[in-house]
């Protein structure tokens, strides 16, 4: 897999350090009015406050543990493996932490590990108070116990919890990675497999701000 200039370039000079990261992008109806799971981030949270923002977080020491349920996706996979910008991290780790934080932020019950798509990777810009490598997955909300009739409920990492038609993402508070998130799943659906070509948007480096991981 040829993966260009991914790190190369000069290096943008911040003290942040960056984690590994997972988000889940869970999606209702795809192939009639899609809709994406959302939540809001509160007003004093250091990292995108107010901002509108898919379930996910960082990865645990505890996340790299046993084997999945099930075993990921092997395209999916194999781009996990790829070499983070941060700390090392097992593709399994990834997926058991956007599986974790699902729970945790939701309260869903995420139990099928073998529809996570690997969707989109991000890289947190510099002079933020937090930055994040962060993998985002695409997944049907038939993967979770009760698929689309399950109930949520709000978090005190997410409040007002609710399914975001894309018609309707013109009206919501979202940062600029969320918006790129959105539009290439717009272009994207109804497949909710791994796209022929994800994109990387990283921050890491000064020049080839968006490079392609396949």
């Amino acid at each position: 897999m040829d993966l260009g200039p991914l790190f190369e370039g000069r290096p943008v000079i911040d003290d942040v350090p960056i984690r590994a990261a997972s988000t889940i992008i869970l999606v209702r109806d795809a192939t009639t009015d899609p809709a994406v799971l959302m939540g809001q981030r509160g007003k004093g949270a250091v990292f995108m406050p107010k901002k509108f923002v898919f379930p996910g977080g960082a990865v645990d020491e505890a996340d790299e543990g046993d084997d999945l349920a099930e075993p990921l996706d092997a395209r999916t996979r194999e781009l996990l493996a790829l070499q983070p910008v941060g700390a090392e991290v097992s593709p399994e780790a990834l997926a058991r932490a956007a599986i974790r934080e699902l729970a945790e932020e939701t309260g869903l019950a995420f139990e099928r590990p073998s529809a996570l798509r690997f969707f989109l990777r991000a890289i947190t810009p510099p002079g933020r108070p937090r930055r994040f490598d962060a993998r985002f997955f695409l997944a049907p909300v038939e993967a979770v116990s009760g698929g689309a009739e399950a109930d949520f409920r709000d978090s005190d990492e997410l409040s007002l919890l609710h399914w975001v038609m894309l018609r309707d993402l013109l009206d919501l508070d979202i940062a600029n990675v969320t918006a790129m998130v959105l539009e290439r799943l717009a272009e994207h659906l109804p497949s909710l497999e791994t796209p022929e070509r994800v994109p990387l948007v990283r921050n890491d480096r000064i020049e080839d701000r968006v490079v392609w991981l396949a």
